[in-house]
């Protein structure tokens, strides 16, 4: 879901190693799981730019936020989108300094972790593979800011990132991995974790983890940078406050802006939008490696046909016959398989962008959701009954408008965080 100017977008790369959701409910006495605390879904680098260069004897320092906490970490390296091998010159975990005044480069002096790789400082992460680090004792707490920096001594070429992170993260020449301040970190983007895909944590229980799959208004276009409000964060907030103990789920945010149930990134949208490879393969072509391997994954929320609408004029039939094929392979996996309703964004984009004609569509494929689908998925999650405009139903409600009239503002993903029956979650 993205104009011209502004993406949709959801998802998250393969994890090789994951606890399979067989093994995430309870430990034998004395032993412990793993569970999936964070991920991001993510693409090849772009045709031209830092993505499409790589990395070249410099580090890149990048925050995440947890979603449930543990006493051990692990993290989730990938290249599975490079066009050769990558080797990490050195990887640390520390905590943010949040007393000083830089923007989040800085962090607690004697916090700052070496990760090491079957007990060596350095590896190498195969073209096309990931890389799970060895467990670390560091505890975590249940929302805590985790900063990863990692270092790359020679060049990576195009690498495998998430273009949408809504947090600054920070490049600089040679190995900072292990720097406490930001001094030499001089490339500062609003955007992309690079070569990292996930956190686990070890915990005594779990009931597994929540995967979102969706596009830019799950990615938090429209949302405050740097300020974790993207609605997956304030549903796993509304867990944390109903259950705050080893029996919360993790939510994992596997959206991408852009991305499509039915088309590829690359492939053009109307009103002159370009694609990009960012935006990722099609939904259905993600499951096998943004959802499925996921650490403990139990429940599935796909949100996703708004793009499918305004940049390629899908009919309701191909929307609602590839959702139904999303359910069906999640099902068949043993998730507990949601779905929400697309939300409305006229005023979004120029000639072309919204029509009468797609604004039915929507609406005919919102029909089937509320209708025959509800006999299909497992719960349906009415966002565009949350977000619209009652006095104009094709529109966002101005208050929930980030601006752009399809994206929700931080209110609006608080609405639609608070739309999600915790029940449908097990709690």
């Amino acid at each position: 879901m993205a104009s011209a100017a502004t993406l949709l977008i959801a998802g998250t790369p393969a994890v090789t190693a994951s606890a399979g959701p067989a093994d995430t409910d309870r430990a034998a006495p004395g032993r412990t799981v793993w569970a999936g605390s964070w991920a991001a879904a993510v693409t090849r680098g772009n045709t031209v730019g830092l993505t499409n260069t790589g990395l070249n004897n410099q580090s890149i320092r990048m925050t995440v936020q947890t979603t449930v906490g543990g006493d051990r970490v692990r993290i989730r390296l990938t290249n599975l989108y490079g066009e050769q091998a990558v080797k990490v010159g050195h990887a640390t975990v520390a905590r943010p300094n949040t007393a000083t005044a830089d923007d989040r480069s800085d962090v607690v002096p004697g916090s700052v972790r070496e990760l090491t790789f079957q007990g060596a400082a350095s590896a190498t992460i195969n073209k096309g593979a990931e890389l799970l680090s060895d467990p670390l004792t560091f505890p975590v707490r249940e929302q805590e800011d985790l900063v990863v920096t990692l270092y790359f001594p020679v060049l990576t070429g195009p690498v495998t990132f998430h273009g949408q992170s809504r947090a600054t993260n920070f490049i600089g020449a040679t190995d900072l991995t292990t720097a406490t301040d930001g001094t030499g970190f001089t490339i500062k983007p609003d955007c992309c974790w690079m070569f990292l895909s996930g956190v686990d944590v070890e915990r005594r229980l779990s009931p597994g983890s929540v995967v979102v799959l969706g596009d830019s208004i799950g990615d938090g276009n429209g949302s405050t940078v740097n300020a974790d409000r993207r609605w997956p964060d304030l549903l796993a907030a509304r867990l944390i406050d109903a259950r705050p103990e080893v029996r919360t789920p993790g939510v994992l945010n596997l959206s991408l802006s852009g991305n499509r149930l039915n088309h590829e990134g690359t492939e053009p949208g109307a009103g002159g939008f370009p694609g990009y490879y960012e935006l990722g393969p099609n939904a259905l072509a993600r499951l096998n490696e943004d959802v499925f391997p996921q650490t403990g994954v139990r429940t599935l929320i796909t949100h996703l046909g708004i793009n499918d609408i305004w940049m390629n004029g899908d009919s309701a039939e191909a929307i609602i016959a590839a959702l139904r094929q999303v359910n069906r392979q999640g099902q068949e996996r043993g998730l507990t398989s949601l779905v929400g309703t697309i939300t409305p964004y006229e005023g979004n984009g120029g000639p072309g962008v919204w029509t009468e004609e797609k604004e039915a569509t929507r609406q005919a494929v919102n029909s089937w959701l509320r209708g025959a689908g509800r006999a299909e998925f497992d719960g349906v999650l009415d966002f565009d009954a949350v977000l619209r405009d009652p006095a104009r139903p094709s529109r966002l409600l101005p208050a929930y408008d980030a601006g752009d009239h399809i994206h929700p503002n931080d209110a609006g993903a608080q609405a639609m965080a608070n739309a999600v029956p915790l029940r449908l979650l097990g709690l």
